[in-house]
């Protein structure tokens, strides 16, 4: 077993702000598994749709407005090769810039 280290700012903000003031839960878990995947954010990761709802346990339509919310919030970066390719997400942590 792997253990996985969060950023202290990921449970203490960006937890209740999504949560909390977005009404997102489901943003937050899929936040959750691409931190995961990246291994902190210090990587890119591919991941589908289907992958992520595995993942997570969420719908696909659930994972969709999650992906579309964390990337209007800026938290992510999502790049594709062309429309119907897999996406390549990147974490955003703001936070370590400072």
């Amino acid at each position: 077993m792997q253990r996985l280290s969060i950023d202290s700012y990921v449970l203490d903000a960006l937890m209740p702000d999504l949560v909390r003031h977005d009404h997102r839960p489901s943003a937050f878990l899929v936040y959750l598994y691409l931190w995961r995947r990246t291994a902190g954010a210090t990587r890119t990761t591919a991941a589908s749709y289907q992958m992520i709802c595995d993942g997570t346990g969420l719908s696909k339509r659930s994972a969709q407005e999650a992906i579309a919310l964390l990337h209007r919030r800026r938290f992510i970066d999502v790049a594709r090769k062309h429309a119907t390719a897999t996406p390549v997400f990147a974490l955003r942590c703001h936070w370590r810039e400072r």
